[in-house]
C-alpha cells in the first residue's frame, strides 16, 4: 500500500483518529481500498501524516473492531472482504458523461535529456562534476525485477497481446494509475478518465485537439522550458505570469484574460516552490469564473518531498472538474520508460470521446504490462520507498555541504524535488557563477534559462544544483570545488 492521503482538519472539532477513521472507512466501501490489500503500518502512516501513532492506532482499533481491516501478526493490516459494502471502481464526485465506463547554456546549445528536459551546455568538456537538475540516479533502478516482469508478461502472453487496444491505455494499467495517485496524491478520478501516452509531449498535443481553438495560456515565469515551446508550437497565445513566494500571483492572472493557466504547484520548476493551500484556492476560483477556463497541473516529481506534510494534488480540492492533471513515471522509475498520463475533467472527457477518441495509444502495449505488473504487484511501491530513502540522504549531505557557502547564498526550494537553488547575496551575477564554476570543472545551471519572457529582468546571481544524479563522493568534491571557485 502507498501512502494514504488525507487532509486531516487540525482546527476541526473532529478528532483526528476519527478523521483518519471515516476516510479509510469512506475508501473501503467505495471501493477504492480492495479486499486483502495491506494498509501502510501504523508507524509509516503516523510518521506521514505527522501524527502519534497512538493516534493512528485508535483509528486502526475502531476499523477492526467494525470489521472493515483486520490485525495479522507480523504482516500487518489488511482490508476485509465485505461484499455487500464493496464496488468494483471507485467514484467520481462530478458528472461522468453518457457512454463513460465506470469500471472501465550558460550558452544556449539545447540537448534534449533523457527525461525530457532542456540543458543548457557550455560546452562539450568533460566536466569533473555536473549538478543537472535534470538526472536521476539509476543505480537504484531494479532491473531484476524489470527482466522478470517483462518474461513473465511475454511468457504469459496471448496473440490478445499483440491487438490494437483501447486509445486511452489498457484498463489494467488505467486502473492501478488511478488507485495509486488516489492514495498517494488524492487524486479524484475513475481510471476511464486517464489517458496514457508516451511522453508529456503527446499528451499536450492531444490535449490542444481536445481544447480546439486558438487559446491564450498562462504560463508562470520562470517556467518549464519545454512546456512553453510546446504551447508556442500550438501556435496558442502564451503569456506569462509573474510569482512570487506561494507561486503563480492570481492577480496577475486575471490581468492576462487567458483561457488555461499551465502550474506546477507541489514543486514549481525551476524555483521549487510549493504552493500553499490559500494560493491553490485562489487559483481555482479563477478557474471556476468561467466555463472555458481550466488548469493544467504538472505533477512532474510529487513523489519526492523532503520536509513537512506531504501536499494532496491541486486536483485533490477541485469540486467542479477544472484541473486537468498530468503525471509521469519519468522521475520515479526511468526517463526510458516513457510513459505519462493524464486525468481529463468529465467535461474534457466526452470532447475527448467525441473528437479525439480514435486515435491511437502510443505506448506499446507490452510496456504497459509490464509497468501494470510492477505497480500492481507492489514493486514500484518498494522502489519508491527505496530511492525516497536515497534521495533524502543525497539531499541532507548536499545540504550539510552547503554550510560554508550560507554566508554569501541564500539557499531556496530545498523541501522537495531533486534539485535547490543558490541566489548570491552579493553583486555576483549569475554570469560570474556559471564561469567560475566552470573554470575548476564543476557545471551548475543558470536560473535565467528558465526565464520565458523576454521583457523579464533575469534575477541576480541563482543558479540550480541538482543533485539526484550524483553520488555522495561527486556531491562532497562538487561543493568544495564550488566554495574555491565562488569564496576566492
Amino acid at each position: 500500500m502507498y501512502e494514504m492521503t488525507i487532509q486531516l482538519q487540525t482546527d476541526s472539532k473532529v478528532r483526528l483518529y476519527e478523521q483518519i477513521y471515516r476516510h479509510i472507512k469512506q475508501e473501503i466501501i467505495e471501493g477504492k481500498l480492495l479486499a486483502g490489500e495491506r494498509l501502510p503500518s501504523t508507524r509509516s502512516l503516523a510518521e506521514y501524516l505527522q501524527v502519534a501513532r497512538s493516534t493512528v492506532d485508535e483509528a486502526y482499533g475502531q476499523l477492526c473492531d467494525e470489521g472493515y481491516i483486520e490485525a495479522c501478526p507480523y504482516r500487518g493490516y489488511f482490508v476485509c472482504a465485505v461484499e455487500e459494502l464493496l464496488q468494483v471502481e471507485g467514484t467520481y464526485s462530478g458528472n461522468v458523461p453518457k457512454g463513460s465506463s465506470q469500471l472501465t547554456d550558460a550558452l544556449k546549445e539545447q540537448q534534449t535529456t533523457a527525461d525530457g528536459g532542456f540543458e543548457a551546455h557550455t560546452s562539450k568538456r568533460a566536466w569533473q562534476v555536473d549538478f543537472s537538475p535534470y538526472a536521476i540516479d539509476m543505480s537504484g533502478f531494479p532491473m531484476s525485477v524489470w527482466k522478470k516482469m517483462s518474461r513473465k508478461v511475454l511468457t504469459e502472453a496471448g496473440v490478445d497481446l499483440f491487438a490494437k487496444g483501447d486509445a486511452k491505455g489498457d484498463m489494467s494499467l488505467r486502473r492501478s494509475i488511478s488507485r495509486y495517485i488516489h492514495s498517494a496524491r488524492g487524486v479524484e478520478c475513475t481510471p476511464d478518465q486517464i489517458i496514457v501516452g508516451a511522453g508529456n509531449e503527446y499528451l499536450l498535443m492531444l490535449l490542444e485537439k481536445i481544447l480546439g481553438g486558438k487559446l491564450r495560456i498562462a504560463m508562470e515565469n520562470p517556467t518549464y522550458e519545454r512546456s512553453y515551446r510546446i504551447f508556442h508550437s500550438f501556435d496558442y497565445d502564451v503569456v506569462t505570469v509573474p510569482m512570487d513566494e506561494d507561486g503563480m500571483i492570481v492577480e496577475e492572472l486575471k490581468k492576462t484574460k487567458a483561457d488555461v493557466a499551465y502550474v506546477m504547484p507541489s514543486h514549481q520548476f525551476p524555483t521549487g516552490t510549493v504552493m500553499p493551500i490559500g494560493r491553490r484556492m485562489e487559483l481555482l476560483k479563477w478557474a471556476n469564473g468561467a466555463e472555458s477556463r481550466y488548469l493544467i497541473e504538472d505533477d512532474y516529481d510529487s513523489e519526492f518531498r523532503h520536509r513537512g506534510k506531504p501536499i494532496p494534488a491541486l486536483q485533490a480540492s477541485d469540486k467542479r472538474g477544472k484541473v486537468i492533471y498530468i503525471g509521469t513515471f519519468s522521475k520515479a522509475i526511468a526517463p526510458a520508460i516513457r510513459v505519462s498520463f493524464m486525468v481529463l475533467p468529465p467535461a474534457l472527457l466526452e470532447k475527448y470521446q467525441a473528437d479525439c477518441g480514435f486515435y491511437s495509444c502510443t505506448v506499446s502495449r507490452i510496456d504497459q504490462c509490464i509497468l501494470d505488473g510492477f505497480i500492481s504487484e507492489g514493486y514500484f511501491e518498494r522502489h519508491l520507498n527505496k530511492m525516497r530513502k536515497i534521495y533524502k540522504e543525497k539531499h541532507d549531505l548536499l545540504m550539510e555541504c552547503l554550510k560554508p557557502l550560507r554566508g554569501a547564498f541564500e539557499i531556496s526550494g530545498e523541501n522537495a524535488g531533486l534539485h535547490l537553488l543558490l541566489t548570491s547575496k552579493s553583486d555576483k551575477s549569475e554570469r560570474w557563477l556559471l564561469e567560475t564554476a566552470a573554470s575548476v570543472g564543476v557545471k551548475v545551471y543558470g536560473l535565467s534559462d528558465s526565464i520565458v519572457d523576454a521583457g523579464t529582468e533575469p534575477p541576480c546571481g541563482t543558479v540550480l544544483l541538482g543533485f539526484g544524479g550524483l553520488d555522495e563522493s561527486a556531491i562532497r568534491r562538487g561543493v568544495e570545488l564550488l566554495q574555491k571557485a565562488w569564496l576566492k
